[in-house]
């Protein structure tokens, strides 16, 4: 009996030093981080965004046709969004704000042998008059942006056709207000099949009635008779309304290290906006729900922004970042912004951070190297200013983001790396009533909903990680 009991009581003495040579590294942080991003990646599908996407087309087509900030229908996809993050146990605060809304009454151009050119009002365009405006078209020099696009006298009491590109609409009106135009007619960069819209981003930059054109029909002005005139009609209906942004964030987590991910949640008044920006709102939303899952906090605090009137500014964002205290700003590690991320005819892009607030250059090479994962090579494009992460750079914290494409063309040379339809636009729909469930791609959204997982839960764990070098 005395030697069985010896012979049990040996190995149980010994049973530490055996842990301890076949124990396990410690859990580190990163290995958290990639777990965690592995397992979203893993669980945020484009079958749970399409749930989403479904029910903001449901939501257009009981609300006008359109869920635009200030109107019924965004107010319904924001409660939707919210109480879905609520019940997923996220903090989540309805930010309010008003805004000036606008709604286009007349766009009409017409040339003297009364022919139609169709034209898209910019947003806080300034209003032509009653019965319309009269006069020969001048052509500015260059891209319009600079007071040498407009020589001498010769845009006076004309209406400027420009170019667009390089600078801002707003900053063009101004230029071809000083320069004594009457109005200013945008022509695209890119050859479309249809006239533009945009915005000059705010109510005081409507110094003149700008509108967008097509290209060809630019072009085919330019080389006309620039003194027979055009008749030019623009209007828009201005009140005072109210909007939404939904913010949501993790209730545990280091308050002092923050990542947001947002994504607008507004369409244009033309169409139901399903993916632009249905699909980026879907996918941040999704994997917000998915991250409730498996993160608790431990590491950073994680935010999720839906944002309202970026279609008429980047007002819910500016609002938003304008609000921050500098202590809540220096609290934000990252921001990622996905604006458009189911194009039909993708192209794969991620914003190039070189040269922007400290960090973004990282960002970049991660969005990147994500897309690499799934066998993608990215394309890089300049941050433009176009979408919410440019109140974020302006205030200095580190941002990035991905992109499928709007009203551009396909290249030969992306069509060969992605495949799709080079000369064609990567959304056909774009800013149009067509841009419904049917106006998708299910495998860039599955893309795109792996390369916010994956940002998403490296950096919930990891904060710092998107802003480090790979």
């Amino acid at each position: 009996m005395r030697t069985r009991i010896r012979t049990i009581i040996a190995p149980l003495t010994a049973l530490p030093l055996l842990l301890l040579v076949g124990a396990a590294p410690p859990d580190t942080r990163a290995d958290r981080a990639e777990r965690l991003a592995r397992v979203l990646a893993e669980d945020t599908t484009a079958d749970g965004a399409l749930r989403h996407l479904t029910a903001f087309q449901r939501i257009a087509d009981a609300s006008g046709g359109h869920r635009a900030a200030g109107s019924p229908g965004h107010e319904r996809s924001a409660r939707y969004a919210g109480e879905l993050l609520a019940a997923a146990g996220y903090r989540v605060d309805y930010q309010r704000f008003g805004f000036s809304y606008r709604e286009t009454t007349a766009e009409r151009l017409t040339t003297d042998d009364g022919r139609d050119i169709p034209i898209r009002a910019m947003t806080y365009t300034a209003n032509t008059p009653d019965d319309g405006l009269t006069a020969p078209l001048a052509v500015a020099g260059g891209l319009g942006c600079t007071p040498e696009d407009y020589p001498g006298d010769t845009h006076r009491g004309r209406i400027a056709l420009v170019e667009r590109g390089d600078c801002t609409f707003a900053t063009k009106a101004e230029q071809a207000a000083a320069a004594g135009a009457v109005a200013a007619v945008i022509y695209d960069s890119a050859p479309d099949g249809g006239p533009f819209g945009g915005t000059l981003g705010a109510p005081d930059a409507g110094v003149l009635p700008v509108g967008g054109i097509s290209r060809a029909d630019g072009l085919a002005l330019a080389a006309g008779d620039l003194d027979r005139p055009v008749r030019l009609d623009l209007a828009q209906r201005a009140e005072d309304r109210e909007t939404v942004n939904v913010l949501a964030e993790t209730r545990g987590g280091d308050p002092d290290r923050v990542v947001m991910a947002g994504a607008h949640l507004d369409s244009v008044a033309d169409g139901p906006g399903i993916n632009d920006n249905g699909s980026g709102s879907a996918g941040v939303l999704e994997t917000a729900l998915r991250l409730a899952d498996h993160y608790r906090g431990g590491g950073a605090t994680v935010r999720f922004a839906l944002w309202s009137a970026e279609e008429s500014g980047l007002l819910g964002s500016r609002h938003y970042v304008d609000g921050l205290t500098e202590d809540e700003r220096a609290a934000i590690s990252v921001y990622l912004n996905f604006d458009m991320i189911a194009s039909p005819n993708a192209g794969f892009f991620v914003h190039d951070g070189t040269g922007a607030a400290d960090g973004s250059a990282a960002v970049t090479g991660h969005l990147s190297g994500y897309l690499a994962e799934q066998g993608i090579a990215a394309e890089l494009i300049p941050f433009n200013g176009r979408s919410d992460y440019a109140p974020f750079l302006e205030a200095g914290i580190a941002a990035g983001g991905s992109y499928t494409g709007a009203e551009g063309l396909k290249t030969e040379a992306q069509a060969a790396r992605w495949g799709g339809t080079a000369g064609d636009p990567y959304d056909p729909c774009y800013h149009a009533a067509c841009d419904d469930l049917g106006n998708l791609d299910r495998a860039a959204l599955e893309v795109g909903l792996g390369v916010i997982a994956r940002a998403v839960g490296h950096s919930a764990w990891l904060p710092e990680a998107l802003t480090t070098p790979r």
